[in-house]
């Protein structure tokens, strides 16, 4: 695939290189993740990076700037952000080997994948909305232990069990999704 630069330049991916330069200062916060005003600053921060993960959705469509660059670098910069939450939290034992590998190894299949569907297809498959679901979920759950949330309480434990269910469905609904369209594209090359 090639890009203009008219595709690159747009203020919807500017944003969404904005959460990318956000991992620099989120993984050296979570050094002094015992500090709780560390904690709520990075807590800040990944709101902020929520809050323009909207907005560059919704300028790309008002200002008609959908590209497949911004179908590349959206999700990409949503997962590396989430990436670098994850990975410190699980490195300071504060999420299990379990969810932190679950997390990880469906974004790394949804990732590949995705590479071998661009190839084939010669186009991006843009994100649906269980798997922004998922994310949604994922991030609260971060959230809530980013604020110090007990464990133990409900409604962490229903969030905590539904992202792990919504990861799993999620994963199973993109390759099922990446097979129908390369299924498509093959009947119409014949």
């Amino acid at each position: 695939m090639k890009f203009s630069r008219k595709e690159i330049f747009t203020i919807s991916n500017g944003i969404s290189f904005l959460r990318f330069l956000l991992v620099i200062p989120l993984w050296f916060l979570l050094d002094n993740y015992e500090s709780q005003s560390v904690r709520y600053l990075t807590f800040a921060l990944c709101v902020f990076a929520a809050a323009t993960d909207m907005l560059d959705g919704y300028l790309a469509r008002k200002l008609n700037q959908v590209t497949e660059v911004g179908k590349i670098i959206d999700p990409l910069a949503d997962k590396t952000a989430m990436a670098v939450v994850v990975i410190k939290l699980f490195l300071i034992n504060e999420i299990s080997t379990f969810y932190f590998l679950t997390i990880i190894l469906r974004d790394l299949i949804i990732f590949i994948g995705g590479l071998f569907v661009s190839k084939k297809l010669g186009r991006v498959l843009p994100s649906n909305k269980l798997g922004k679901l998922t994310v949604l979920f994922i991030g609260s759950v971060v959230l809530m232990i980013l604020i110090g949330i007990n464990r133990e309480n409900i409604i962490y434990q229903f969030i905590y069990i539904l992202s792990i269910v919504l990861m799993y469905a999620s994963l199973l609904a993109y390759i099922y999704r990446a097979m129908e369209f390369i299924k498509k594209k093959k009947n119409e090359s014949i």
